[in-house]
């Protein structure tokens, strides 16, 4: 198998917009449809309801072969034996990831522009999450939205792997995909989806 397959399509949580389902039965779905990583991300919920959350996600998915990511929690991340962390540019800096992690997890870096990917952070890590690439709802920060052009301009500047992400539909991806996108991030379009598994399929197929 492709050693960067586990890229190819990321579910990112978002309990706001799973429509009172589980996260637990949103991503079991998503799965069943071929989502390859799971990203938990958490900003609001309480390190208890966080921990139990990536209990319960790291029970469903490790059986599976599923690298699970936990976005920014380091200590959550080593609580669950997590596969990896992702951070962003405000977080703590790769290198202390590193040292706290243990050896072989997956450490990813969200990169926004051209100066962040030239930093000694996005050296360390092993993959980058490249972005956002259209206009988006679920992160609230987020930063001006690349395009494909400036998406296939940051690309450019790497060898490693990379996630798009963004307001990321099966109907918006294909240029993506061919600018060089390793995988795909997905939120909204995965875990608002009345079908998470039909959803995924549908981005799954971009990469046939």
């Amino acid at each position: 198998m492709n050693p960067h397959h586990k890229y190819r399509l990321c579910l990112v949580t978002d309990r706001d917009l799973a429509k009172g389902r589980s996260l637990i039965d949103v991503v079991s779905a998503a799965v069943q449809g071929g989502v390859t990583m799971v990203q938990l991300r958490e900003k609001y919920a309480t390190t208890r309801e966080f921990l139990e959350e990536a209990r319960a996600l790291k029970a469903l998915l490790a059986p599976l072969n599923i690298p699970l990511i936990i976005n920014d929690r380091v200590d959550i991340a080593l609580a669950v034996d997590a596969d990896g962390v992702h951070v962003g540019q405000k977080d703590m800096p790769l290198a202390q990831v590193r040292a706290l992690l243990p050896a072989g997890r997956i450490i990813g870096l969200s990169i926004t522009n051209s100066e962040q990917i030239q930093r000694p952070d996005a050296a360390l890590a092993d993959y980058l999450g490249l972005g956002p690439l259209y206009l988006q709802s679920t992160k609230q920060d987020a930063a001006t939205p690349l395009g494909v052009e400036g998406f296939r301009a940051l690309r450019a500047q790497t060898q490693k792997p990379v996630m798009a992400i963004g307001g990321l539909k099966p109907d918006n991806c294909a240029e993506v995909v061919a600018a060089g996108a390793t995988g795909l991030a997905v939120v909204s379009a995965l875990v608002g989806a009345a079908d998470p598994a039909a959803a995924a399929r549908g981005f799954v197929k971009l990469f046939d």
